[in-house]
């Protein structure tokens, strides 16, 4: 447990002297999503107990199953999609996550405005970009992206933020200029990226929302 409180207290060190150094720190503090999924219980228990409250899920079935319960035992539980949503669990994730991040389709954010209501618990939503253009990938493409947000807008969805994924095999900061010069364009606060591997670039762009899993929980069994 105390090697676990170490490791959680050295990553936030780390980010707050990252933060300190970039041309950002005048802004708050980017928030650290731990990325939760697939992660043993015991995982997650050390981190709520460490104090740990923002956590990030890719699979609604399975975050509903782990979180159910832990909602009503610990206060203020932010949670995070970050996985690709389909259309038919739409309903659902707007009723138990606090922020989708991976608005990425038409057809999802027409079905989005369908159930999204004043009640929802989803309060905001990011687009996610695929600033590689890679046809493997989600994502709005940066070619798309004026029109999709435009689309979106139109919905009366609210539209925080950004997220990107960068492709494995490039420079990450490459991906994350292209996506703080994005948001900057169309005035948009947020920005969801940084990984593991990453996260300390991610921040010299403006990161608001880091989203670490093995650097946080160490690597899945």
């Amino acid at each position: 447990m105390n090697q676990s409180l170490n490791k959680y207290e050295e990553l936030y060190k780390i980010i707050k002297n990252c933060h300190n150094d970039s041309f950002y720190s005048s802004k708050p503090l980017p928030k650290l999503i731990a990325v939760s999924k697939q992660q043993p219980d015991e995982k997650i228990l050390h981190a709520l107990k460490f104090g740990q409250r923002i956590f990030g899920e890719n699979k609604l079935q399975d975050a509903i199953k782990r979180w159910k319960d832990l909602l009503n035992i610990y206060d203020n539980i932010e949670l995070h999609y970050i996985g690709h949503l389909q259309t038919n669990k739409v309903r659902k994730a707007l009723n138990f996550f606090d922020v989708i991040h991976t608005l990425d389709r038409r057809n999802l954010a027409l079905e989005i405005s369908k159930y999204f209501t004043s009640t929802s618990k989803t309060k905001s939503f990011l687009i996610q970009v695929n600033t590689g253009n890679e046809k493997t990938k989600s994502g709005v493409s940066l070619n798309d992206f004026e029109d999709f947000f435009k689309f979106v807008s139109s919905l009366n969805i609210p539209v925080k933020g950004l997220m990107c994924l960068p492709p494995v095999d490039d420079e990450p900061s490459i991906h994350f200029c292209i996506l703080r010069e994005l948001a900057n364009k169309f005035k948009l606060k947020d920005l969801s990226m940084g990984m593991s591997m990453d996260f300390e670039k991610a921040i010299n762009f403006g990161s608001t929302y880091l989203r670490i899993g093995s650097s946080f929980f160490g690597k899945r069994n």
